[in-house]
């Protein structure tokens, strides 16, 4: 990696801000910024709704940076954002969430300063969007892609901090909130294994949709039209049904290991997760809350 980014040394210029979703790359990037542009601003949108590994890494992170990272918050939590989309869930559709609660914070706190955003969006990858702002005074760079660093690259930069990946990869294979709709059936499964009590909060919150739409949560929905995300997290049922399915679940996610194993070798495990539990995705996650 010979580094294309140069050392920023400009006193007067641009601020260089440096969004941490409690991911891999974009931590991975924080690391790979640290002494190229020593007065980066690193900040983590938080929503109040991060899993417990999130906030643990984050402060391990700061340890390696040697400075803080700055945690931007929404004016109001999700409860209020949720009352104002009159009980609508948030969705690959409809990302409410996403606008309300990540980008609007980070323009409110930008300002009109002339800005210089990098984003940790890989050399492999470069097909994806990450966060790139309309804002004519917020310029976005891409160092990862400029430089050539790939998945191998990103692995290799945290192992050598010190720090490695977040704890939540055991399971999870995305950063976000514990009730985000781009979780796969396998990690809703983790997540009520992990953190039960927050399995129950989203529980609640689906049924509060239902309950307001008039459908009953406990029973089986039968239209199948009841079933999209307008009124439930996981597309085709809700989190009572997926939690009664939980074996099934478990077992064709193994199997499903077993067949990304058996055709990759070389593959490491999380990547392997990573290929698995996109078999039942619906849509690309949004790069503001999972890089």
């Amino acid at each position: 990696m010979t580094g294309l980014i140069e050392q920023s040394s400009m006193a007067d210029g641009p601020r260089h801000i440096c969004g941490i979703s409690g991911g891999k790359d974009s931590s991975a990037l924080a690391v790979y910024m640290h002494d190229k542009v020593p007065d980066m601003e690193y900040f983590f949108c938080d929503t109040g709704a991060e899993l417990p590994e999130t906030y643990e890494y984050l402060t391990r992170l700061e340890v390696i940076l040697g400075k803080p990272i700055l945690r931007l918050n929404a004016q109001r939590g999700f409860d209020h954002w949720f009352e104002v989309f009159r009980g609508a869930l948030p969705s690959p559709q409809m990302r409410w969430c996403t606008k309300i609660m990540k980008i609007k914070p980070i323009e409110e706190w930008i300002g009109e300063d002339p800005a210089i955003s990098y984003v940790g969006i890989r050399a492999d990858e470069s097909n994806r969007k990450g966060y790139i702002s309309t804002k004519p005074n917020i310029q976005t760079r891409f160092p990862f892609i400029e430089d050539n660093v790939d998945y191998r690259h990103v692995i290799r930069i945290l192992d050598d901090a010190g720090i490695g990946l977040p704890s939540y990869y055991e399971w999870r294979t995305r950063s976000g909130c514990y009730f985000c709709f781009y979780q796969r059936k396998a990690e809703w499964i983790g997540l009520s294994e992990r953190h039960p009590e927050l399995f129950e909060r989203a529980v609640a919150i689906e049924q509060k949709v239902l309950t307001d739409a008039g459908v009953d949560g406990d029973a089986d929905f039968g239209d199948q039209a009841m079933r999209g995300r307008q009124y439930t997290w996981s597309g085709g049922e809700t989190l009572v049904e997926l939690r009664t399915r939980r074996d099934q679940i478990i077992d064709d996610h193994q199997r499903s290991l077993t067949r990304s194993a058996a055709a990759r070798t070389d593959l490491p495990l999380v990547e392997a997760l990573a290929n698995v539990l996109d078999d039942d995705s619906e849509a690309d996650p949004c790069t503001v809350c999972h890089l």
